[in-house]
Formats: structure tokens, sequence, C-alpha cells
């Protein structure tokens, strides 16, 4: 009998299409873990080859009693509403569940990867490094970032830990299967749909001198690069750490919104806004992942460019809301 890939967060963006990865390498021995009552995430999934679901809530009931056939975890389950500031909704499902997921694993010998944020790194105070010494001296700008970055800093004292484990502190992600994410989806999912409304796209005007209008700058990651390096640890469980997930190259928003006209076939028509007031203290000009880490670890597959990616997603996905 086959043992079970496990993957939390199986209905939502990037879980969804880690199993859909999966299934597209043949493994349909999968466990999926969420919280199946949010009917509004379920398109995700009902093209998808699985064994069981298992409701978030008795996961940890069913991993005690079933460990002995469980292969590897992928936990890739958070609330990552980044509007959210009930630190206690962020302790709960964040920091919390993932201590528990993370004994267990240790508990029982199973290798573990898990989803951690560049939300961790705040401004960029210490530059954007996947250095475990950084890590205690960051300040996430919101609950959101700092329930990512405690796990982290819980994670890097465990004496204890799983035969092998992976954290990947994913930069901006975007991609098919986030339709329901609504106000915290891609800039790329928004991009698309304003211009598909309006035939414009607005994007924030620029309050700092050193970053005109558009050329505010973020490392931008398609899901499907997420999911490859996901499946490269499973498959090669050698070198257990924190790792940066962004493709080490910063874009601008400018970039970002002609290559969405682009892939619409539309000539581009851009306007800009006001950054808002209550945003505007702690808005990010420019982030760009260190990927040396993961380089030298062997990862050697390489990235979407953005112009590839956005491509791919508008025409492959977007244009008809085809689900990955």
């Amino acid at each position: 009998m086959s043992k079970f890939i496990v993957v939390t967060g199986a209905a939502g963006f990037i879980g969804s299409c880690m199993v859909g990865k999966l299934n597209n390498k043949g493994i349909k021995d999968i466990i999926i873990v969420d919280d199946f009552n949010k009917g509004y995430k379920l398109d995700n999934i009902k093209e998808k080859a699985y064994t069981k679901y298992i409701q978030r809530d008795v996961f940890f009931e069913w991993l005690r009693e079933n460990h002995d056939d469980v292969e590897f975890v992928f936990h890739l389950g958070a609330r990552t509403d980044t509007a959210e500031f009930d630190i206690r909704v962020f302790d709960e499902l964040n920091l919390n569940y993932s201590k528990m997921v993370w004994q267990l694993c240790t508990e029982f010998e199973i290798p573990l990867l898990y989803a951690s944020s560049a939300a961790t790194y705040g401004m960029g105070e210490y530059g954007y490094i996947d250095d475990d010494s950084l890590i205690p001296l960051l300040k996430p700008l919101n609950p959101y970032g700092v329930s990512k970055n405690e796990f982290d800093k819980w994670v890097i004292t465990q004496k204890n830990t799983p035969p092998f484990w992976v954290g990947l502190k994913f930069f901006n992600v975007y991609g098919p299967n986030e339709y329901h994410k609504s106000r915290m989806a891609s800039v790329v999912f928004h991009a698309f749909n304003q211009i598909f409304e309006t035939g414009t796209m607005q994007l924030f005007r620029s309050h700092n001198p050193n970053f005109a209008d558009g050329k505010q700058m973020r490392d931008f990651i398609y899901v499907k690069d997420v999911v490859k390096v996901c499946l490269f640890f499973y498959l090669n469980q050698k070198h257990s750490g924190i790792y940066n997930l962004g493709t080490g190259e910063a874009r601008t928003f400018w970039d970002l919104a002609t290559n969405t006209f682009k892939a619409m076939r539309l000539e581009p028509k851009i306007d800009f806004i006001d950054t808002p007031i209550d945003i505007r203290d702690k808005y990010q000009y420019f982030t760009e992942a260190k990927m040396n880490k993961l380089i030298a670890a062997g990862y050697d597959l390489g990235f979407s460019s953005l112009e590839e990616g956005i491509e791919d997603y508008v025409q492959s996905y977007l244009m008809n809301k085809q689900y990955y």
C-alpha cells in the first residue's frame, strides 16, 4: 500500500496548486486538509484527485491515528489576511496550529515542508536574506507577518525536529486558483479584472523621492514555480532549513501592468492614484529575495520571468476562469 502525502490548506490558492502539481506527476494518494465548510474555495479542488479530505479541526486526531501511513506533509494552510488585526486569530490558526503540526511530524518522524512568508521581513531593514541569525531581529508590519515570524523564530530554537524539514518564505505569489481571495488576491489578478472592466489600470503614485510613479518594485513569483520548488524538496530531502522563495529579481508595478495589458492584447492605459494614508507609512517600495541558499541546496530549474508568468496566467487561466 502506498503511503499518503498530506497537503494542508488544500482548497486554498497555493495548496490546491500543490495538489494539482502532485496529480500532474501521477501522485493521487493525497490527504487534503482544510476548512471545507468554506464553499467559495471548493472549485479549486473539484477536478483534483485525492484519497480523502479531512477537516482542519480534526486533522491532528486523524494524524495521530494514521501517522504510519503518511509519507510527507506539505503544511500550506494559514490565515493570510494582512488586514486582519486580531492577533488571537493568527495565534490559533498560524502559530499554534503550525507548532502542533511540527510536534506531531517530529514525534512520528514525518518529513515536513511549511509555508512562511516574505511578510516576516517588514520594511526590509535587514535586507531580504534567509539567514537564521536575522530572524529574531525582523520587524513584520502586521499580525499576519508577526505570526509567520514567531513560528520561524520558534522553529530555529527546536532541538527536536522532523527527520527533514523546510520553511519557505513566499514572496509575491500570483497565478491560477486565487479567484476566491478577493481583496487579498495578487496584483496581477486585480490588474486583469480592472482592465477587463474599465479598460484602464490604476497604480499607486510614489510618495518616495527615490522611486518614480509606478516604479515601486516587488519580487513577483508565479505559483507554478512555487509548487515546483515544493516538489523539489519532497524529492530531495537533504538540506533542512528556512529558505526564501522569490525569483531573485525585483520588477516594477509598471512592468506588471504593461505585461497584463499585453497578455490581454490591449494597449496600456495606466493612471495613478495616491497611496492610501492608512498604509502609506508602511508601504514597501522594494522587495527582492536573495536566492543563494536555495540554489546552494541544489535547485537549478530557474523561474518564470514576469512576462512568461503573466502571459500564461492571463491567457491560460484568467481569460476563461480555468483552474490549475
